[in-house]
């Protein structure tokens, strides 16, 4: 299960993309480290750690 830092996170930045039309394709949770990846719109990956702070990859 994701934290809540991360539940958050995700629906904010889920926001931020749909705001520009960009969609999101994949929302996943890596069981290996407990963190979320989100791959939207053609080149955007995201990598949520569970302390709800992210990343571009």
């Amino acid at each position: 299960m994701p934290t809540a830092e991360q539940g958050i996170r995700c629906v904010i930045l889920s926001q931020t993309l749909t705001n520009t039309l960009t969609p999101i394709f994949i929302v996943r949770l890596d069981e290996r480290t407990g963190n979320l990846f989100m791959l939207a719109g053609d080149t955007i990956e995201i990598e949520i750690y569970r302390n709800g702070l992210w990343r571009f990859l």
